[in-house]
C-alpha cells in the first residue's frame, strides 16, 4: 500500500453490507488508498482475504490483495440481514475507537460504514439521532454540517431529518448563517478552495417570486446573504431551486446550500446515485461515509455496490492531504 497515515474504516452494523463492500473497496482500490477496517474478523464473509494488524501503521504494508483488519471483538456472530442488538455496543465502541485513533495521530481520517440507529438505541441505549451527532459529541463540537459530495456537485441541507412542515420554523437566520459559515470554512480547510463560491437556494418555489409564493426570501434570506457578502463571502442567491442544478448552473458554484433535505439530496442522487459521499464539516477530524444505508435486504449476497465507499475513502484521503495530516 502507498505511504501515509491510513484511513480508519469502521465496521458499521455487522448484519449489513459493510464488511462485503469494505472487501470490495480494497480489491478495487488496490494500493491507491491505505485504510484498515475495525471490526470482528469473524464477521467477515467466509473466504475473505484479510490480514490482522496490531497497529494502524501496519496497514500500509499488508500483503497485496488483503484487507488490513484491526480486530475488535463482538459478543455475537454476524447474520446477514438480521441485526442483533447484542452487538450494538460493539458498533458504538468501534466508532469511538476510530475517532480516538485519528485524534491520537495514528490514522488520517474516519470513514464510517452504515449503522442502524434503532438497533443501537434498543441494544445499547444510543442517545444520539445518528452518526453525525455522535461524532460531534466525540469531537467536542456543538454544531456540524452534513455535506453530500460527488465530482459534479456538492450540496448542504440547512435542515435535515425533520418533517417538511417543520422546515419554516426550524430554518432561522441564525441556523442558515451558521450553516454557511461552517460550509465555507470546511471547503477552505478540507478541499483547498481558497474562496468558495456558494449558491444558496430559496425556500419557496421560484425563490418566492417577489413575494407571490412566500416572503421568507424577501423578509430575511436575501438580507442575510447581503450582510454576509459585505463580510467577504461569495454568495449567489437566494436562487430558484428548480434552475440551479443543471450542468451550466453547477459550473458557477462550488457548493449549493439548500433549505431542506430533499431539496439537496434529490439533485445529487440524480446526478451520481452510486458515487455520492457523506462528509461531516465542522469536526476537528475528517469524517466521510458512503451515502447509503445498511441494505439488509441484499446483505450477504455479494451484490452490494462498493462505489460510494470507494469514493468516500478517496475523498477522506484527499481531505487529509488538504489538511496536511
Amino acid at each position: 500500500m502507498s505511504a501515509g497515515r491510513p484511513v480508519a474504516l469502521t465496521c458499521g452494523d455487522p448484519a449489513g453490507i459493510g464488511a462485503e463492500i469494505a472487501l470490495a473497496a480494497r480489491a478495487r482500490l488496490g494500493d491507491e488508498v491505505p485504510f484498515f477496517w475495525i471490526g470482528d474478523p469473524s464477521h467477515l464473509p467466509q473466504g475473505a482475504a484479510f490480514q490482522v494488524i496490531a497497529a494502524p501503521d501496519e496497514a500500509v504494508s499488508v500483503a497485496a490483495g488483503r484487507m488490513a483488519v484491526l480486530a475488535h471483538d463482538f459478543p455475537r456472530p454476524a447474520l446477514p440481514g438480521q441485526p442483533d442488538p447484542a452487538n450494538a455496543q460493539g458498533v458504538i465502541d468501534v466508532i469511538a475507537r476510530a475517532v480516538a485513533l485519528v485524534q491520537g495521530g495514528q490514522a488520517s481520517a474516519v470513514c464510517t460504514l452504515p449503522i442502524n440507529k434503532k438497533v443501537l438505541k434498543d441494544g445499547a441505549g444510543f442517545a444520539f439521532p445518528g452518526h453525525t451527532e455522535f461524532l460531534a459529541h466525540l469531537g467536542g463540537v456543538g454544531r456540524v454540517v452534513m455535506m453530500l459530495a460527488c465530482p459534479a456537485l456538492r450540496v448542504v441541507p440547512a435542515t435535515i431529518h425533520i418533517a417538511l412542515s417543520e422546515v419554516p420554523r426550524v430554518l432561522t437566520p441564525e441556523l442558515l448563517e451558521e450553516t454557511i459559515r461552517i460550509t465555507v470554512a470546511g471547503l477552505r480547510r478540507d478541499f483547498g478552495i481558497a474562496a468558495p463560491r456558494v449558491a444558496v437556494a430559496g425556500l419557496n418555489p421560484h425563490a418566492g417570486e417577489g413575494g407571490a409564493m412566500g416572503r421568507e426570501e424577501i423578509d430575511w434570506i436575501a438580507p442575510l446573504l447581503e450582510r454576509l457578502r459585505a463580510g467577504g463571502f461569495d454568495l449567489r442567491g437566494p436562487m430558484p431551486p428548480d434552475t440551479m442544478f443543471h450542468a451550466a448552473a453547477r459550473a458557477r458554484y462550488d457548493v449549493a446550500v439548500c433549505m431542506y433535505h430533499d431539496q439537496a439530496l434529490i439533485p445529487i442522487k440524480t446526478v451520481d446515485f452510486d458515487g455520492g459521499v457523506n462528509v461531516t464539516l465542522g469536526l476537528p477530524f475528517i469524517r466521510t461515509s458512503p451515502d447509503h444505508g445498511t441494505a439488509y435486504d441484499i446483505a450477504g449476497r455479494g451484490i452490494a455496490n462498493p462505489s460510494s465507499l470507494v469514493a468516500a475513502l478517496k475523498m477522506a484521503q484527499q481531505m487529509a492531504a488538504a489538511r496536511g495530516v
